[in-house]
């Protein structure tokens, strides 16, 4: 390729690059449901990421202008607001497969997201990790920002040729800008494995608080596995010795095969909101969905509400990506003027935002009527509705 047709095309990839990037978003016109706007865009993509770090820009070593780094998506990202712009640390997915963290960063927390230059530079522990995924950010009490991350590593006691058996664990490390990050020992559980693993934000009797998906042999009450609960005494070294199970899987239920911790749950008046996923089998596979319950102020292991279903499910382009019908959440931001902002990903591929306010939350988990258990109670609770509404509607008829 020619240097005036090299300009040219590089010069084109970063237009393009740019009307992208600068695009407006908007709330979708065609869908509502009260509890909250989905938006028309996806807010980052792997067309997100910045040209120089796919391309290498220099014709003496690339004549083709050729992608010699490519990236598959980028999703899963923790959140938080800092300095007043939102700032995502997303899972961004190379073409080999392994994945590491990035900052992106908006000011308004709807579009205009833009990378920082450099990936995050992730400490390793003296088991490196062979890939590190879906980190939640807690901006807790004591003055650290906390990133609690999956670090995955291959299973030494599999059999030669099992290139699939891995050993998940609770990955930590703590920042005070998200640019300079000190590596904390992984978590330490009686389960072999933890993923989905949530820090709370505030001390709960002077201790770390932690949300977490152990195996189900390794609850302490009830069984069937779901999102438990346990205390450390410190961070460095963080132990938990005992996780109590505070929302268990269900049959039947938007649940049913596995349940996580979402975003880092947000403190209301009424209570700690969670954002978490759960998991059913269905005809095209495994569906994952997002669904919301209120943890009581004083104590957040005792679960106070949960409306039956789910709050969001995929819709559209949402259902199609690596991952096939999937939404997951790791990441919320609740403004100080009663805004909130779900980040969350659809089938592996690709960022988005849901915008919605605490109050209208709140109202959501309150009164949306619990799951039934039972199709006799499901469409009891619906005649209910029905019933009442069509006394409403005959009232309006002149």
């Amino acid at each position: 390729m020619d240097r005036p047709e090299f300009e040219r095309r590089l010069s084109q990839l970063q237009a393009d690059y740019e009307s992208l990037i600068t695009r407006k978003n908007e709330i979708d016109p065609y869908w509502y449901n009260g509890i909250f706007e989905r938006y028309r865009y996806p807010i980052l993509t792997a067309d997100h990421t910045p040209i120089f770090w796919r391309y290498d820009l220099l014709r003496d070593t690339n004549p083709y202008l050729m992608e010699r780094m490519g990236i598959n998506g980028v999703f899963n990202a923790g959140a938080l607001e800092l300095d007043g712009k939102i700032l995502l640390v997303n899972r961004v997915e190379g073409a080999d497969r392994k994945s590491f963290f990035a900052v992106a960063e908006s000011a308004n927390g709807i579009d205009g997201f833009r990378f920082w230059d450099l990936p995050i530079v992730m400490p390793e522990t003296e088991e490196p990790d062979i890939n590190v995924y879906d980190m939640r950010l807690t901006q807790h009490e004591d003055g650290w920002i906390y990133g609690v991350f999956c670090t995955e590593r291959k299973d030494p006691d599999a059999p030669p040729g099992d290139m699939s058996s891995a050993i998940a664990q609770s990955g930590i490390a703590r920042t005070r800008d998200l640019k300079s990050w000190e590596r904390l020992a992984d978590l330490q559980t009686s389960s072999p494995q933890q993923r989905n693993v949530v820090l709370h934000p505030e001390f709960i009797d002077g201790k770390y608080a932690f949300y977490t998906r152990p195996q189900d042999d390794f609850i302490q009450a009830g069984t069937g596995g779901g999102i438990a609960f346990g205390l450390a005494d410190e961070i460095e070294e963080a132990v938990i010795d005992a996780e109590i199970l505070v929302d268990p899987r269900a049959y039947h239920t938007v649940k049913e095969l596995k349940n996580g911790a979402g975003a880092v749950p947000i403190k209301t008046p009424a209570g700690w909101l969670h954002i978490a996923h759960g998991v059913r089998a269905c005809a095209a596979g495994l569906r994952y969905v997002l669904y919301a319950f209120l943890c009581d102020p004083e104590n957040p292991a005792k679960v106070t509400r949960q409306p039956g279903g789910y709050l969001m499910a995929p819709v559209g382009e949402e259902r199609v990506g690596d991952v096939s019908n999937v939404l997951f959440c790791n990441g919320a931001v609740a403004r100080e003027n009663g805004e909130l902002f779900i980040y969350y990903a659809s089938s592996d591929t690709r960022m988005h935002v849901a915008t919605t306010t605490v109050d209208r939350m709140l109202d959501y988990v309150h009164n949306t009527p619990p799951d039934g258990g039972r199709s006799a109670f499901c469409a009891a609770q619906r005649i209910t509705l029905i019933e009442r509404n069509l006394a409403f509607l005959n009232e309006q008829v002149p």
